[in-house]
């Protein structure tokens, strides 16, 4: 089996390979496990020109843009024009030689969209003295898992979008109370935090699911160090537990290097949108009375 160039077999994109793929769009069907019919040339699709319109067994539209070349940004911009301009549901791209950042892109598209997509590579063979014969390869296409990846995706984007918006309404609300976090932006992950003054301590706010806490956070890049910092704030432990005005979550694992003084408030977490103003006036005072309590033996 010999491979043989693309234009030797096709000298011409439009005129010879998409009036051949049109004459034979069940080589299609077989790369990429769609049963196509009643394939149709440059239709348009507002002021552009569609390579082919196929119909799936159900009837429904698929576009299907071809190239004798290596994939290539325009194309993919077409391919999902297209795809807009008609309103259909699935695409296929057909290339020589997909670039991995193209592969990569339509894996992200069936994972966040709700339209089907598949990147076919082409190639020619010959076996022995035979006439040349396509090959199409399906590098990529929708499946059970990415649909699936592509759910956990957009909760992940809700939860970041929620904690945003939680951390946006309690910094407003610090601000007004303390100058400890008055210089912090919110943001997207679990917790924010200002500096305590001593290089590798924070005074943090974290939020979870249902609740929230504030903590002096101890993370040195030594962890013996960090042990130590800890072992002197615990032989205060009464007197600053005296000052806070309740008992104290003192959290140190050996397994870790971090070592954390803390409150936990179940007043409401980032799931919990109707409890945040409550949980931010907690969280506040708790911040306030946790610096309070901490911050002569710092």
């Amino acid at each position: 089996m010999k491979r043989v160039e693309l234009r030797e077999v096709w000298p011409h994109e439009a005129r010879d390979f998409t009036t051949w793929l049109q004459e034979n769009i069940d080589i299609v069907g077989e790369a990429t496990g769609l049963r196509l019919g009643a394939a149709e040339r440059e239709q348009s699709a507002g002021s552009f020109s569609v390579d082919l319109i196929a119909e799936d067994e159900s009837g429904r539209a698929v576009v299907i843009e071809n190239q004798l070349e290596k994939s290539d940004h325009d194309h993919l911009g077409k391919l999902l024009t297209y795809l807009v301009g008609i309103e259909a549901r699935q695409a296929v791209w057909i290339a020589a030689d997909p670039r991995p950042e193209h592969v990569g892109a339509i894996a992200w598209l069936n994972e966040s969209s709700s339209a089907d997509f598949y990147l076919v590579r082409l190639e020619a063979i010959r076996i022995g003295d035979s006439d040349p014969a396509p090959l199409l390869t399906l590098i990529v296409g929708p499946s059970e898992e990415s649909r699936e990846v592509g759910v956990v995706k957009k909760k992940m984007a809700e939860r970041e979008r929620l904690r945003y918006r939680f951390f946006e309404g309690l910094l407003e609300r610090a601000r007004s109370e303390t100058p400890l976090h008055a210089n912090i932006s919110p943001g997207t992950a679990g917790w924010v935090g200002a500096g305590a003054g001593i290089a590798g301590l924070s005074f943090n706010y974290v939020v979870r699911q249902r609740d929230a806490r504030v903590e002096l956070y101890i993370d040195t890049p030594d962890g013996d160090e960090n042990r130590r910092i800890f072992d002197e704030l615990s032989r205060n432990r009464e007197e600053i537990e005296r000052c806070f005005g309740d008992p104290l979550e003192w959290d140190t694992k050996e397994v870790r290097r971090a070592c954390r003084i803390q409150q936990t408030y179940d007043t409401g977490g980032w799931r919990d949108e109707d409890d945040w103003e409550a949980a931010h006036e907690r969280l506040v005072e708790g911040m306030k009375k946790l610096e309070s309590a901490l911050r002569p033996h710092l």
